[in-house]
């Protein structure tokens, strides 16, 4: 038990870089929340956007302030704040069944979340890049509907095969310009390519510091829980993608990471076990969930949550010189949601060796079909043809009610009991 609390004080942010990293992002989101909430005061034009395989560097040259209801609603979740929002979705007809990010954040605009008496601007435009997700059209059907805006929506062809045809990325290309068009129309302002040139070049330095930070997880120990401390990365890549601020974020993290790697200092008192993590994690109850594992020292090194903005491990950078073509390349294939699960397969395969992983922990979420959706022929894949160590659990990303803490110990401390009774005797 003196481990666990050990753990558990690392875990809550007494190793200093943590602090750092966690409190720079920290002042990073709260200055979005609070221009967010300018916007709703003032009518300056915002644009609902979705996290995966976005284009908001186009909203960003035209100065249009994004809205990702994704991070507001999980954001009300972290707060204990979703359930009766998602109970007021409820009451007025929404399914129990239906994605819980679209329940808190249609339950936030009927509680008069959205509007210049909340902390959200009524958008400008609605964005729908539907990339593998149904959902996602109707949820922005009915922002559009509940907010009287436009509503575009951008339709990205499935990866079909390794690389897009020329002719998907052309259509892609085409659907950018049609977009440009109504920013010139909503902003006045006309399209400058220069502008969009020096915004990509600031996602693409993001994603070269983002891509290094995930990298030093290689060593022994880790330098951060590639899983639960990637929330804290993750909002800067996915919400500030394209500003100087992001990239500078990012500049300043991976020295210290690296620091700690040349230190020999991880997240933990002792990584003891080392896993790549599928799905995202249960907001409600966030740190309860990591407890679980850091009482082990188990420690993620990669996990596939945290590419849902994009897939960058593998090479891809948003390039200046093909704006355009490069935003249309990185909708079709560096989009964790419009690949297939094959192909997701192979991501974490390359996750589990490269990163040299004791275990794969899948945390299988109700309220997502997409993430869900073939997760117990996944965990039999990973166990019996490749003979990695699987463990799949199951509650909610946004929901408490689905959420059982009792349970939840159970399984966890079953899988790191046998875990840790392979590893003695495989000694």
């Amino acid at each position: 038990m003196a481990e666990a609390a050990k753990a558990t004080q690392a875990v809550k942010g007494e190793h200093g870089y943590h602090g750092n990293v966690h409190e720079r992002s920290k002042a990073l989101m709260e200055a979005w929340a609070a221009e967010s909430a300018r916007r709703a005061r003032t009518g300056e034009p915002s644009a609902t956007i979705m996290i995966s395989g976005n284009c908001v560097e186009i909203l960003r040259a035209f100065d249009i302030h994004p809205l990702f209801p994704e991070v507001s609603a999980l954001q009300m979740a972290i707060r204990k704040q979703s359930l009766p929002l998602i109970l007021k979705a409820e009451q007025v007809g929404y399914s129990s069944d239906n994605c819980a990010y679209v329940k808190a954040d249609i339950g936030y605009l009927l509680s008069g979340g959205y509007g210049p008496e909340g902390t959200l601007p009524r958008p400008a435009l609605v964005l729908c890049n539907y990339v593998g997700r149904n959902v996602y059209v109707k949820w922005f059907e009915h922002l559009a509907e509940f907010t009287k805006a436009p509503l575009y929506v951008l339709d990205i062809p499935f990866l079909r095969e390794a690389r897009p045809s020329p002719d998907d990325v052309a259509y892609v290309v085409r659907q950018l310009r049609e977009v440009i068009a109504l920013c010139e129309g909503i902003t006045g302002k006309r399209f400058d390519i220069d502008r969009l040139r020096e915004i990509l070049a600031y996602s693409a330095r993001a994603e070269e510091g983002w891509v290094r930070a995930k990298e030093l997880c290689k060593a022994h120990p880790a330098p951060f829980d590639a899983y639960f401390d990637s929330i804290n990365m993750m909002g800067p890549i996915n919400v500030l993608r394209g500003t100087r601020e992001c990239a500078e974020f990012f500049d300043a993290a991976v020295p210290e990471y690296e620091g700690m790697v040349a230190r020999g200092e991880g997240p933990l008192p002792e990584e003891r076990f080392r896993t790549v993590v599928e799905g995202p994690p249960p907001y409600p109850y966030y740190r309860s969930f990591r407890n679980l594992f850091a009482k082990w020292g188990a420690v993620a090194v990669q996990s596939t949550y945290s590419t849902v903005g994009g897939i960058w491990e593998f090479g891809f950078r948003h390039d200046p010189e093909r704006p355009l073509e490069s935003i249309a390349e990185q909708m079709l294939v560096q989009n964790l949601t419009n690949r297939s699960l094959l192909d997701r397969y192979g991501q974490i395969r390359a996750y589990v060796e490269g990163w040299r992983a004791d275990a794969l922990v899948i945390h299988s979420i109700k309220s997502c079909r997409l993430f869900s959706a073939g997760q117990g022929d996944m965990r039999e894949y990973f166990t019996k043809e490749l003979g990695v160590p699987t463990l799949l659990v199951e509650s909610d990303l946004e929901d408490p009610r689905y959420y059982a803490e009792a349970q939840m110990r159970n399984r966890i401390d079953a899988f790191f009991e046998a875990l840790e009774h392979k590893k003695v005797m495989g000694r």
